[in-house]
């Protein structure tokens, strides 16, 4: 036995042990991408380097063995500086995408590419349980999300985006309607305490998320129930309540406490709530309209978007008349003119200043509205409002035309001089735009755009534990699962300050591939599912849910269409961990670049040689733990790649797919072929020679039987192949056929 210290921790440690092992075996962490117990130690990756007193050089601790009285040093910036140089080089030649473009795009950074695979394997519990790690209402927000992520979705190359939203929104319903709902764990009490204000998409989600953290939590109101925007912005035909109820009803029941019909400023004050809790979450929303400042705007008969759908959904159907004029072109403005119409209007006309190709809202949304009889007049927009005795008679409208593009790049609207048109209207309402109500908040530092400025990083308010998220802090208004992703984020570096850290939300360092020319050509094209709806003449006399909801063939069938970008060891990349612990900077390596993109899936192992490192474990555990040489490094130098013997097929090599270098594989560069849920309809005939690994017809010379991956060996049509063994199948040939 010898001593030694690491970062001041005096050991007893066994002669001819290494560095790392002394490490490990002790609590203490040293990264490495190269060594693996299974085999000799070979020192490639550069990253376990640490610093040992009286040596002039940084040493690897994987092969550095240990000497009596050595002091090292495994934090010293010497060798923070080495670690991240090394990760960077490394990095700075690997290409794949850690995480899926519609991932990438979600603000809630949901893993759609993981629910939407488990959701394709009929694992439905799984795909709700991975989806409420990041939201906590699926059902409703698969409802009413414009998918950014679909926008985002690689099968567009293809044919058209995943379905996304839709798939969320089935499993969350098939949730909701089972006797064995998914609860989402809550940790042991902190007895820490939270106040939240706003019961919209973003409170209630720091609500959810604080409350699982083990922290008490209460929401406070304005509202007569819980829901914000999602139950008072959002019609009931886009999302039934009943949904929302029960959503809302399940973060209930984690421990979180409801108080309604409690304003800021006239119930209670903000000092109050910052004296009785250790933090305060602002999600108050925007609920005021925005106005157009054009003469006579102010007159009856001129209503605010969400003002109006908000009278409605309490119940109050406002009088609207016969002719109703909508001004904007976002959704708030579908929502508003198809709510009109369902109120009884004869005549809806949406006045917008650009044409349809720069509306922001929903193509679904205008297609369904124009359906409904509602009547969009592009390149149009009010100039003034004409009253009556202090009512609305009449509007007069400017027409124009686009010149050149503003800062947002849509085209910017100029006005047509003497181009306008006076047109009688019973109801203006102007879906422009919205802004929060700040009374009551009035210690706390506002923007010019009224709004509550919060830190970016850290969502810390001027005020010492206040924080704000969603609508009512810095930009302003935007969709409910922009808010979502805030209050999530929100929600860690507000535990942390309740443990007495001082930290900021940091965004993960990923990866992003980079694809060649012709790449989406080889994916045959399918039909993206599309939402049953109910037939426009019945739907709007009704506010009954439009959607009707997608069954699960329909479910499983459109899930298949996804192309699994992201990568499939994302979360146990070693890599990627840290590259984010080390907070790398790669760009500053950038120059040639393999972009080999040959990724070989024709074998039961799939190898990608542009996530290669090059740390040559799979090699040695081939030859030192199976003793064949199926792979190896071939080449010198920045173009060594990892090939089979010979550079043949892996399935042409001595290659077992005993599946141990997939095992050792720190970075997902190989990973074993897995048999899918088949969904195309075979000819009975046909489906014994159909290989369930990729639903093609083939050759017998690789099959699934039950548990185990196999292959017959090439040249030997009567021996199989597989991980428990080789098989003599002279007489058993047709059973495997099976």
């Amino acid at each position: 036995m010898i001593n030694i210290t690491i970062d001041g921790k005096k050991l007893t440690v066994e002669e001819n042990t290494t560095i790392l092992e002394a490490a490990s075996e002790n609590g203490i962490k040293i990264p490495n991408l190269c060594y693996d117990g299974r085999v000799e130690t070979y020192g490639a990756c550069g990253l376990c380097v640490v610093e040992a007193e009286g040596s002039a050089k940084l040493l690897r601790a994987c092969s550095t063995k240990c000497s009596e009285s050595m002091v090292i040093n495994t934090k010293s910036d010497r060798v923070i500086r080495a670690r991240k140089t090394a990760l960077e080089l490394l990095i700075s030649d690997h290409d794949g995408d850690c995480k899926a473009p519609c991932s990438l795009e979600c603000p809630a950074n949901t893993d759609c590419q993981g629910y939407v695979g488990l959701i394709a394997n009929g694992e439905y519990k799984q795909a709700v349980r991975l989806i409420k790690e990041r939201i906590a209402f699926p059902s409703s927000i698969g409802r009413i999300c414009p998918h950014p992520c679909e926008k985002k979705c690689r099968r567009k190359y293809v044919d058209e985006p995943v379905s996304i939203a839709a798939l969320k929104g089935f499993v969350g319903d098939m949730d909701l309607a089972s006797d064995d709902r998914y609860i989402p764990p809550v940790e042991p009490d902190t007895g820490k305490r939270v106040a939240v204000i706003g019961g919209g998409p973003g409170g209630l989600t720091a609500a959810f998320f604080l409350r699982r953290m083990g922290h008490g939590v209460t929401v406070f109101d304005m509202m007569e129930k819980m829901g914000g925007m999602l139950r008072y912005g959002i019609p009931e035909y886009r999302l039934p309540k009943s949904i929302l109820d029960r959503e809302i009803k399940q973060i209930e029941d984690l421990g979180v406490n409801f108080k309604n019909n409690v304003k800021i400023g006239r119930d209670i004050s903000l000092d109050e709530l910052k004296k009785d809790y250790d933090a305060v979450v602002v999600a108050l929303g925007a609920w005021n309209s925005s106005k157009m400042r054009i003469a006579g705007e102010d007159c009856e008969g001129v209503i605010g978007g969400i003002d109006f759908l908000r009278e409605v959904a309490l119940g109050n159907r406002p009088e609207i008349g016969g002719r109703v004029a909508i001004c904007g072109g976002g959704n708030t403005a579908m929502d508003a003119c198809r709510t009109a119409v369902r109120l009884g209007a004869k005549e809806v006309r949406v006045l917008y200043r650009r044409t349809r190709d720069e509306m922001p809202a929903e193509d679904i949304e205008i297609k369904e509205a124009m359906e409904e009889g509602v009547d969009f007049c592009f390149l149009s927009s009010p100039c003034e409002i004409i009253s009556e005795n202090g009512k609305l008679k009449s509007v007069k409208i400017q027409k124009y035309e686009l010149g050149e593009p503003d800062e947002s790049g849509r085209r910017r609207p100029k006005a047509v001089d003497g181009s306008v048109e006076e047109v009688e209207f019973d109801t203006v309402i102007m879906a422009i735009g919205q802004y929060p109500e700040l009374e009551g908040f009035e210690g706390l530092e506002i923007s010019a755009k009224n709004t509550i400025l919060a830190d970016s990083g850290s969502f810390r308010t001027s005020a010492d534990g206040v924080f704000a998220v969603g609508d009512v802090s810095n930009r302003g208004a935007s969709i409910a699962i922009e808010a979502i992703g805030e209050a999530q984020k929100a929600s860690v570096v507000i535990d942390r300050y309740l443990n007495g850290e001082d930290v900021k939300y940091k965004k993960p360092f990923y990866v992003e591939r980079t694809l060649p020319d012709g790449y989406f050509d080889k994916f045959e094209k399918a039909v993206r599912a599309e939402m049953p709806v109910l037939p426009a003449d019945e739907r709007k006399n009704s506010f009954k849910e439009v959607a009707l909801g997608i069954s699960e063939e329909t479910a499983v069938n459109e899930a298949m269409r996804c192309l699994e970008c992201g990568c499939h060891d994302y979360y146990e990349c070693k890599l990627i961990e840290y590259a984010n612990e080390y907070d790398v900077k790669p760009q500053k390596f950038s120059g040639e670049k393999h972009f080999r993109n040959n990724e070989d899936k024709s074998s039961l192992i799939i190898r990608n040689a542009d996530k290669c490192i090059l740390c040559g474990l799979c090699v040695r555990v081939c030859e030192e733990r199976e003793g064949v040489t199926a792979l190896g490094l071939i080449g010198r130098g920045f173009d060594t790649i990892v090939n089979p013997e010979l550079s043949l097929p892996l399935d042409l090599s001595s290659c077992t797919f005993c599946g141990a270098c997939v095992d050792v594989c720190p970075t997902g560069a190989l990973k074993e072929k897995q048999p899918i849920k088949k969904q195309l309809a075979v000819e009975e005939e046909s489906r014994k020679s159909v290989c369930e690994l990729c639903d093609k017809l083939c050759p017998i010379d690789i099959r699934y039987i039950g548990d185990t991956v196999t292959r017959i060996k090439p040249g030997d049509k009567n021996t199989l192949l597989c991980k428990k063994g080789k098989f003599d199948l002279t007489d058993k040939l047709n059973g495997a056929q099976k």
